[in-house]
């Protein structure tokens, strides 16, 4: 299917946008003679070491290919084959990643009905009462996901309660940040503060849904996990032999702020969208706009003749809900036209 002679702009997930040009610029810049391969060239290495300087000198990042990927080694550092992840019922590890965790983790998810996507201590502590019996899989890891699958965001102190509790019955917290640039930008603080200064164990750094082609990080903060990494990430086939063009991009999104930049926009341009959905008969929003995601609730008759003009995905078909999602590339003038034809469609 043909986005660009079909539909005007695509609101189905910023995975639609292109790269960003400074990307562009890295990974040709990268492109210049031979290179050793799997991660031992200069390229890499900048990275790691950027990964140092953004989230404190104790950090390690392992760049990979895919947030999956991603997922599932940081998650395999913290598990062991009786285990079990405490993870909100809407998180991608449990619904978007076909099983990923259970199939080759061979560990049990424990979901939780969230409050508009996200975990309460008191989540985690009502679902302990199995520690050290035989019969039942062992919580290990907490999993959440930052900014969340509905769209909202934890701040650092909803983080840091959440680790304190986890620690304190012997669990890790492991949070996937295929969206911690937008959650940071949200937030209005630095990109440490919601995870290292949070108390964060693992966790990764999304690029490919910030402006990048195909990068993503593991970034490991508990110095006993690290060791692992290299193994794990080979066995996943999440090694890349050509790392360098993956390096260069996570660096490129690192350096002056591109992350936070390309997180605002897109931010922005939700928030854009929602406030101009105000007034509209029969729309509604589902869940706070805090990140590039807006959720609404509109008439099926508005939904059908939408979808026949733009790309994005039905939520909850029963309630009538949708996901519209922002990207770096989104215009306030996508956003003016989208909303003259929810105008028109709602209308009808």
């Amino acid at each position: 299917m043909l986005i660009d002679s079909m539909y005007p702009k695509s609101f189905a997930s910023d995975n639609h946008a292109g790269v960003h040009p400074a990307i562009l610029e890295a990974i040709a810049a990268a492109n210049n003679g031979d290179a050793p391969a799997y991660g031992d060239d200069s390229w890499t290495a900048a990275f790691e070491e950027k990964i140092k300087e953004v989230f404190g000198p104790g950090a390690e990042g392992f760049a990979v290919l895919n947030g999956a990927g991603a997922n599932m080694v940081g998650l395999a550092l913290m598990l062991g084959r009786y285990d079990a992840i405490l993870c909100a019922d809407t998180a991608h590890i449990a619904t978007h990643e076909a099983g990923a965790s259970e199939r080759l983790l061979g560990v049990k998810l424990m979901t939780i009905p969230p409050e508009h996507g996200k975990l309460r201590p008191d989540d985690i502590t009502a679902r302990l009462g199995g520690i050290g019996n035989p019969h039942e899989s062992q919580p290990t890891v907490v999993s959440i996901s930052q900014a969340t699958e509905l769209g909202t965001c934890y701040s650092p102190d909803e983080i840091a309660a959440l680790a304190e509790a986890a620690h304190a019955s012997g669990l890790r917290l492991h949070v996937d940040g295929a969206r911690l640039a937008n959650a940071a930008a949200y937030l209005d603080c630095d990109l440490k503060a919601i995870t290292t200064d949070a108390g964060v164990d693992v966790f990764s750094f999304g690029g490919t849904k910030n402006g990048a082609l195909a990068a993503e990080a593991v970034v490991v903060l508990d110095p006993s996990l690290s060791h692992a990494v290299p193994f794990l990430r080979r066995q996943s086939l999440q090694l890349a032999s050509k790392m360098r063009f993956i390096s260069a991009q996570l660096s490129a999104l690192l350096t002056d702020d591109l992350w936070r930049e390309n997180a605002a926009h897109a931010n922005q341009m939700a928030t854009r969208l929602a406030d101009g959905l105000a007034g509209i008969p029969g729309v509604s929003l589902a869940h706070p706009v805090q990140s590039n995601a807006v959720f609404a609730t509109l008439p099926p008759a508005a939904i059908e003749i939408l979808r026949s003009r733009y790309l994005f995905h039905p939520w909850d078909e029963t309630a009538g809900t949708v996901r519209w999602m922002t990207a770096f590339d989104t215009t306030p003038e996508h956003i003016d036209d989208f909303l003259n034809d929810i105008h028109k469609a709602t209308a009808v």
